[in-house]
C-alpha cells in the first residue's frame, strides 16, 4: 500500500506540470494547492471508493519528519541544479550574484526580524528565525519568464546563479539562528558571532563539497565505459557531499553539496564520453523532477496542519513579514545591484528589476523548514508555532499573489511585447518563407496532378500570409540598426555553432564552455552597444583567459613549464575552434542574413566576420611557426573526429534502416570507440624552456668554453614572452640582457624606424652598459623564447670573459652608432619641416 501510495502521487505529479503550463501559472503554486488540498482530503475520505480511499489512506500514514524530507530530497535538487549551471557565467558574475543570493539573505532577515518584532511578543532571535527560512526565494518562475521573453542571458545566469546559491546561503543562516532561538548557544549573541559561525559553516562546507567533487571526478575515469556506473557515481557524491560535513563536522552540507555539484559540472564531465554526459544530465533532469515535486507536495501536505492554530494576530505577522521581505528584495534591486552590475558592463533594465524583485517566490524549502522547526525539541511549543504559522502563510501568499500576478507584470512592463525592428524582421520572414513554399508547392501540385480548385484555395492562403505583414518593412530602418540585429542573429547563431561543435566532438567539452561563454557575453554586448559591442566580444575572444596569466606568471616566477604547456595548448585549440565558428557565421551571413536585412547590412557584417577570422589566423599562425608539431596533431585530430562522427551516424542510419541489428550497431561502435581512441588524447605541446638546449642556439654562447658555458646557464633564466608583449621600453626599463633562442623581437628605434632581431641575437646590453637606450622598445613579435642574465650576472661575465665582452662591446657601439645617425637624420627632417612651414 505504501508504494500504491506513493505511484499514486508520481502519477498526480505528472499531469500537473503541463496542467500548470496551460494555465500559464507557476507549477510550485498548483502543487502547493493539491498538496494543502490532499492534506484536508487524507483525513475526510469517507466518499471515495474503495481504490481512491485505500491511497488516501496511505498516504495518511506517511509520517515523515521534516529532516527525511529535507535529506532524501534536498541533496538531489542541489544537485540538479547545480549539474545544470553554465561555471564559467557562473564566476563571470560571481558579485552579483553572490550579492543576490548572501548579502540579500542577510538584509531580508534582519528586515523581516525587526519588523516582526515590532509587531510581536517573541524574542528578535526568534523573529530573524522566521527571517532565515523565508529568505530562501524561488525565482524558477522568473526565469522560465525571463527565457521566454528574450531577456540578456546575464541576467538570466544571475537570477539562475541566485537560485542555486541563495538556498545554500538561507539554511545556513537558518541553522546558526535555529541554535540562538533554541537557546543551544550559550555565549551571548550578536551581529559577530552570528557572522562568524556563519563564515564557519559556508567555508567548511565549500571545502567539503571541492574535495569530495575533486575525489569523484578522478574516479570518473575508472568507471569510463560504463555510463550506468558513472551516473550512479554521481548520484552518491549528492548525498555523501550533503551527509559527511553536515553530520560529522557540523558545516553546510547545502552548501558542500552546491560546490560538489559545480566540480562535477565543470571538471566531471570532460572526463566523461558525450554520450555519457548526455544520458548523465538526462537521468538528473528526471532526479530533479521527481524531487522538487514531491518535496513540494509533501510539504504542501503539511499546510492544513502547520496553520490549523492560526489567529488574526498570525495575519498581521504574516503581513508584515510580506512587506519587510519585499523591501529588503528592492533595497538589493535598486540600492545595491546596479552598482555591481556596472562593475562587470552588464546593465539591467528598470522593467527587469521590477520582475526580480516581485518575482521572489518562496517554495518548498522554506515550507520543510517550516516543518522542521515544529519537530525541534530544544524550541517552545509557542516559537514552533509562531515561526510555523509566519512562514507557512508567507510562502502562500507569494505563491498566490505574486505567482499569479508575475506574467501580467511581465505584460503591462510590455517585456513580451516585439519592437518595432522585431516585428520587421518577423514579417520579413514571413514573406520569404512564404514565396519559396508557395512555389515549392506548386511544383509539388503539378508532380501529383492536383485540381486547380484545390490549388487556388492554398494560394489564397498564402497571399493571406503576404498580406498581413505589410504593416511594417524591414526597409524602413536605417542601416546602423539593421547591422545591430543582424549581429544579434550572428551572436546567436554562434552559441549553437559552438554546441554543434560539441555535438560532433569537434570540441572538447572544456573548449566549448570557453567558447560558449565569450559567445553568451556577445550577445548582451551586441543589444546593448551595436558594432562596438561586437567589436569588443572579438577582443574578448582573442584574449588571454585569467588562468593562462596566471600560469605565466607562475612559469615567470618559479620557471614552470607543464602547467604553461597545457595553457598553450588549450590557446591554440580555442583558436581553431573560433576559425572553424567564424568562417561558419561568414556563410551563414551570406545565406541567411542578407535575404532577411539586404545587402548593405549582410555586407558590413561579413566584413566584421572576416576582419575576426584574419586575426584569429594572424594568432594562430604564431602559434603555428613556433609548435609545428603540435599544430599538425590538431589537424590530424579535427579530420579524426570528423571522420567519426561520420562514420558514427553512417552506423545509426544502417539501423534506423534495418541494415544491421542493434546486437552488430553496439559492436560496430565498440570497435569504432576503439579505433579513434587516440583523438581523446590531447598532447601537451613541449614548451622547450631548458637553458642548457637553448643556449646552444645562441651563437654567442655556444662558442664559449664548455665549462664557462655550464657556469653561465645556472645563471640563465628562461622566459617565453607573447605576441606583440612589451619586453623593454621608456615606461619598462628592464636592466637585464637577453637571449632571443628561437622566434623574434622587433625594435623600434627613435627615427621611428623597426629592426628585428631573430634567434641567436641579444638585447639589453645598452641598459646595462649605461648607455642612454631609454627610447628603444623592444616587443616580442610571436611566441618568443628568450634567456634572461640579470645586470649582476651580466657584469660577472664580461670581467671573466674578454672575448664575449668585446663581442657584445662591438654589438654596442655599432647600435650607438644607429642612434646617433637616426637622431640626427631626425632632427634634420624636424628642422626641414620647420622651414617649410614658415
Amino acid at each position: 500500500m505504501l508504494i500504491f501510495g506513493l505511484a499514486g502521487l508520481l502519477v498526480l505529479v505528472c499531469f500537473l506540470s503541463p496542467l500548470a503550463s496551460a494555465l500559464r501559472i507557476p507549477a510550485t503554486l498548483l502543487l502547493s494547492v493539491v498538496g494543502a488540498l490532499l492534506g484536508y482530503l487524507i483525513h475526510v475520505h469517507d466518499w471515495a471508493p474503495a481504490w481512491l480511499a485505500d491511497s488516501l489512506v496511505t498516504l495518511q500514514a506517511f509520517e515523515i519528519p521534516s529532516e527525511t524530507i529535507l535529506v532524501v530530497f534536498l541533496p538531489v535538487l542541489l544537485f540538479e541544479t547545480a549539474l545544470n549551471t553554465n561555471v564559467r557565467g557562473l564566476f563571470n558574475d560571481i558579485a552579483p550574484i553572490l550579492l543576490l543570493a548572501v548579502v540579500a539573505v542577510f538584509i531580508c532577515t534582519a528586515f523581516v526580524g525587526w519588523g516582526v518584532s515590532f509587531v510581536s511578543s517573541y524574542s528578535l532571535a526568534a523573529c530573524l528565525l522566521l527571517g532565515a527560512i523565508i529568505a530562501t526565494t524561488d525565482p524558477a518562475a522568473v526565469v522560465s519568464i525571463f527565457k521566454e521573453v528574450g531577456a540578456p542571458k546575464r541576467l538570466t545566469t544571475i537570477v539562475e546563479g541566485e537560485s542555486l546559491l541563495n538556498d545554500a546561503a538561507a539554511i545556513a543562516l537558518y541553522s546558526v539562528m535555529l541554535g540562538v532561538a533554541s537557546h543551544s548557544v550559550a555565549a551571548p549573541w550578536g551581529t559577530g558571532s552570528v557572522l562568524v559561525s556563519f563564515m564557519e559553516l559556508m567555508i567548511g562546507g565549500a571545502i567539503s563539497g571541492y574535495l569530495i567533487g575533486r575525489l569523484a571526478c578522478a574516479a570518473l575515469p575508472l568507471l569510463r565505459g560504463w555510463p550506468t556506473a558513472e551516473i550512479s557515481l554521481t548520484v552518491a557524491t549528492a548525498y555523501i557531499a550533503y551527509i559527511i560535513p553536515e553530520h560529522y563536522f557540523g558545516w553546510s552540507g547545502v552548501v558542500s553539496t552546491v560546490v560538489a555539484g559545480l566540480v562535477v559540472s565543470s571538471v566531471g564531465r570532460t572526463r566523461m564520453t558525450p554520450t555519457t554526459a548526455y544520458a548523465l544530465a538526462q537521468s538528473w533532469r528526471q532526479f530533479g523532477f521527481w524531487a522538487s515535486s514531491l518535496i513540494f507536495l509533501f510539504a504542501a501536505m503539511m499546510i492544513p496542519r502547520l496553520l490549523a492554530n492560526a489567529t488574526w494576530h498570525d495575519l498581521l505577522v504574516v503581513l508584515v513579514t510580506m512587506l519587510a521581505a519585499l523591501a529588503a528584495r528592492a533595497v538589493t534591486v535598486y540600492g545595491l545591484l546596479p552598482g555591481l552590475t556596472a562593475m562587470v558592463g552588464t546593465r539591467v533594465d528598470n522593467r527587469y528589476k521590477a520582475v526580480i524583485c516581485w518575482g521572489g517566490l518562496r517554495g518548498a524549502l522554506s515550507l520543510a523548514l517550516a516543518l522542521s522547526v515544529t519537530e525541534h525539541d530544544l524550541l517552545s511549543d509557542d516559537i514552533s508555532n509562531f515561526v510555523a504559522i509566519g512562514a507557512t502563510g508567507f510562502v502562500l501568499s507569494t505563491l498566490v499573489i505574486n505567482g499569479l500576478t508575475l506574467r501580467p507584470l511581465i505584460n503591462f512592463l510590455e517585456l513580451n511585447k516585439l519592437t518595432p525592428l522585431e516585428r520587421a524582421l518577423r514579417n520579413q520572414a514571413v514573406v520569404i518563407t512564404v514565396n519559396d513554399l508557395q512555389a515549392e508547392t506548386k511544383r509539388i501540385a503539378v508532380d501529383e496532378q492536383i485540381s486547380r480548385q484545390a490549388r487556388a484555395k492554398i494560394d489564397d492562403v498564402f497571399d493571406a500570409s503576404i498580406t498581413s505583414v505589410t504593416d511594417t518593412q524591414i526597409g524602413q530602418f536605417d542601416e546602423q540598426e539593421r547591422v545591430r540585429l543582424g549581429l544579434s542573429m550572428v551572436a546567436n547563431r554562434q552559441s549553437e555553432l559552438i554546441l554543434v561543435g560539441l555535438g560532433e566532438q569537434g570540441f572538447d567539452r572544456r573548449t566549448a564552455e570557453r567558447l560558449l561563454s565569450v559567445s553568451e557575453r556577445m550577445e548582451d554586448d551586441v543589444k546593448a552597444r551595436g558594432m562596438a559591442g561586437f567589436e569588443k566580444s572579438i577582443e574578448r575572444s582573442l584574449q588571454y583567459p585569467k588562468t593562462f596569466k596566471l600560469v605565466l606568471r607562475l612559469h615567470q616566477a618559479f620557471g614552470l613549464q607543464g602547467l604553461l604547456g597545457k595553457e598553450l595548448g588549450q590557446r591554440f585549440v580555442e583558436l581553431v575552434g573560433w576559425r572553424w565558428v567564424t568562417r561558419r557565421l561568414i556563410a551563414f551571413a551570406n545565406s541567411q542574413i542578407r535575404p532577411m536585412l539586404g545587402d548593405s547590412a549582410a555586407d558590413t557584417i561579413q566584413a566584421a566576420l572576416r576582419d575576426r577570422l584574419s586575426r584569429v589566423e594572424e594568432n594562430m599562425q604564431a602559434l603555428r611557426l613556433q609548435y609545428p608539431n603540435f599544430a599538425e596533431w590538431l589537424e590530424q585530430s579535427y579530420l579524426g573526429r570528423l571522420a567519426r562522427t561520420l562514420e558514427r551516424s553512417r552506423y545509426r542510419k544502417m539501423l534506423e534502416e534495418s541494415i544491421i541489428n542493434p546486437e552488430v550497431y553496439d559492436d560496430l561502435l565498440e570497435q569504432l570507440e576503439d579505433r579513434w581512441s587516440f583523438l581523446d588524447q590531447v598532447p601537451p605541446i613541449d614548451v622547450e624552456l631548458a637553458p642548457e638546449e637553448l643556449a646552444h642556439r645562441v651563437p654567442l654562447l655556444a662558442d664559449l668554453p664548455e665549462q664557462t658555458l655550464r657556469k653561465l646557464t645556472r645563471k640563465l633564466k628562461t622566459r617565453l614572452t607573447l605576441p606583440n608583449q612589451l619586453i623593454q621600453g621608456p615606461n619598462k626599463p628592464n636592466p637585464s640582457l637577453y637571449f632571443v633562442a628561437s622566434g623574434a623581437v622587433s625594435v623600434l628605434l627613435p627615427d621611428a624606424t623597426h629592426i628585428e632581431l631573430g634567434s641567436g641575437e641579444f638585447f639589453g646590453e645598452l641598459y646595462l652598459l649605461n648607455q642612454d637606450a631609454t627610447e628603444f622598445e623592444v616587443r616580442s613579435l610571436g611566441y618568443t623564447k628568450l634567456l634572461e642574465l640579470t645586470a649582476k650576472d651580466f657584469k660577472s661575465m664580461l670581467a671573466n670573459d674578454d672575448g664575449l665582452r668585446e663581442a657584445i662591446e662591438a654589438v654596442a657601439k655599432q647600435r650607438l652608432r644607429a642612434i646617433e645617425v637616426g637622431r640626427a637624420e631626425l632632427l634634420n627632417l624636424t628642422g626641414a619641416q620647420a622651414d617649410s612651414g614658415q
